[in-house]
């Protein structure tokens, strides 16, 4: 059991390739089945996120590894996602750069400080995570079929929410690790 959310986390990753693969094949077909079968398996994937964690915390194998391999996991489901929806001219690009700069960067960031301690993922974080995955699964499946218009306001709304959580929460990421590294260093000093 020691293994197993490590490699729940490590099958999420190779999720995305696959899907990636599947909306791009369907194209801007909104019938195709690999449209829905690329929408399934990023939602799966996604939701697969609480099930490793559970896991580990169940069976106390949680990890600095896992800690680790869990957010990179979540960036490239959600960054495949979000780079396909604008290749499709689904998703304007800014919002696609916006969310991604934030994610590679703070993803950069916790790396850079891995050797102090890892920075588990934050509430805001996992608040952030929960949103996006809400507006890209809205976004990938094809509800205009079923709604016209509306669901392309819904997913106006959704994906707005989604960018100014995600660049709200990086902030908030950064100040709280300046804040931390001050008391580091304070207590350091004493």
């Amino acid at each position: 059991m020691k293994h197993v959310p490590n490699t729940i986390t490590i099958v999420r990753i190779f999720f995305a390739p696959v899907f990636i693969w599947m909306l791009l094949t369907a194209g801007s077909d909104l019938n195709s089945p690999l449209r829905w079968w690329g929408a399934a398996l990023f939602i799966i994937g996604m939701a697969t996120d609480g099930i490793d964690g559970y896991l580990a915390r169940k069976y106390n194998v949680v990890s600095d590894f896992g800690k680790l391999l869990d957010p990179i996991a979540d960036k490239v489901l959600t960054g495949g996602a979000l780079i396909t929806l604008s290749i499709l001219s689904e998703l304007p690009w800014w919002v696609t750069i916006v969310i991604l700069v934030r994610e590679v960067g703070i993803t950069i960031f916790r790396l850079a400080v891995l050797s102090d301690h890892v920075i588990p993922a934050s509430r805001g974080g996992k608040l952030k995570t929960i949103m996006q995955f809400v507006a890209i699964s809205f976004a990938l499946l094809p509800m205009q079929l079923f709604w016209g218009d509306a669901a392309n306001i819904i997913n106006i709304v959704l994906m707005s929410a989604a960018t100014v959580l995600t660049v709200w929460t990086g902030v908030d990421y950064l100040v709280d690790a300046w804040k931390q590294s001050k008391k580091l260093r304070s207590a350091s000093a004493e």
